[in-house]
């Protein structure tokens, strides 16, 4: 059977026109799902019951069944999906305020591929490399069951692709799903508050600033020259920070979105003053914010977070320089929330029931 969130429109309106349905049984189903937040036809009671039971056999609206779901005080949330074309994904809800139950910001951290092939050395998505890329409708599903989540009285504000996967290298299934993501009919998203985060893959860059896309980029830099970011991110010594840095500046020229640059501070390896003073440098006077994360430990990985000090003192560097920054905290530690985390920790739960 086909899935319907994978083509949703033109799935939908060929078994309408198949089973003779008006066109605004269609318009209903779609309020269903992106406004009402239905979990299954059932749910949507302005359609015929005999109708509901007809989709329901021949067009199942999820193919993921949820593995596992965690939640931690600061009000995160995290899903671990199967999906039923094989593998396992996560994603992130992400509730920003001084309590998690005012109005704020609610963001939606998303997977694009089943495991990762960047190779980035400190993250746990990557380590088992890439399986596959995840269909358009494998993406907007995570959006969907995300949703759910929400109370009634919160809102989807934002997006960012920076779950498991390299957007980029997936290029147009992740926008196809955001599309929907963007639509008034659909989550109703700006582009403007959905952020594509990449370790830099320039064709895939300029492809971006072709379609005249205006979502935010974020880069994943994490090194401010191409010897140390080859260590970190293996896959740079085919590219180099300069090619990455002269595509983003393409995207940028016809976006005008401001880009941020993605930096995971890693205990004695990329934190020091003089790392800061080549990374004000290398950012110089572009329209940019510098994203800075105090690493989050991953089990088995030989790195560690910077001390405060540490932090503090490479902070400072980049402020006296003009760079503007910003220090990301840390959401959802207790629950396993970076990348790949609760999916390999699953894995070692099944390796060890088997065995």
């Amino acid at each position: 059977m086909p899935h319907l969130l994978n083509n949703f429109d033109r799935t939908l309106a060929n078994w309408a026109d198949a089973n003779g349905l008006p066109g605004y049984r269609c318009r209903q189903v779609r309020k269903w799902l992106f406004e009402k937040r239905a979990s299954d036809w059932q749910e949507m009671s302005d359609l015929p019951k005999a109708l509901r039971e007809k989709l329901a056999a021949e067009l199942p609206i999820w193919s993921s069944t949820i593995a596992k779901h965690t939640t931690a005080d600061d009000g995160t949330e995290k899903l671990l999906l199967t999906l039923a074309g094989g593998g396992q994904v996560e994603c992130v809800l992400l509730r920003d305020g001084r309590d998690r139950r005012e109005a704020g910001r609610r963001t939606f951290c998303v997977s694009s591929q089943v495991g990762c092939g960047m190779g980035c050395v400190f993250c746990a998505s990557g380590l088992d490399g890439v399986e596959r890329n995840l269909t358009a409708g494998e993406i907007l599903e995570q959006f969907l069951l995300l949703q759910r989540l929400l109370r009634p009285d919160e809102r989807l504000s934002h997006i960012v692709m920076m779950g498991m996967g390299e957007p980029l290298a997936n290029v147009e299934n992740v926008l196809t799903a955001l599309g929907e993501a963007s639509r008034e009919d659909g989550l109703g998203v700006s582009a403007r508050r959905i952020t594509i985060s990449t370790v830099g893959l320039p064709p895939a860059i300029r492809r971006l600033a072709e379609l005249d896309c205006r979502y935010r980029l974020a880069i994943s830099l994490h090194a401010p020259n191409d010897e140390l970011r080859t260590e970190i991110v293996p896959t740079n010594k085919k590219v180099g920070v300069h090619a990455i840095l002269d595509a983003a500046d393409d995207y940028y020229a016809q976006s005008r979105r401001r880009l941020t640059f993605e930096y995971v501070l890693l205990a004695g390896l990329n934190d020091q003053p003089h790392h800061a003073k080549q990374l004000a440098r290398l950012v110089g006077d572009r329209h940019a914010l510098v994203n800075v994360i105090p690493y989050n430990p991953v089990a088995g990985l030989p790195y560690e977070t910077p001390s405060a000090a540490a932090q503090q003192a490479f902070r400072k560097v980049l402020t006296d320089a003009g760079v503007p920054i910003r220090f990301r905290h840390r959401k959802g530690d207790k629950i396993n929330a970076a990348c790949g985390q609760l999916r390999r920790n699953a894995a070692k739960v099944v390796s060890l029931e088997t065995n």
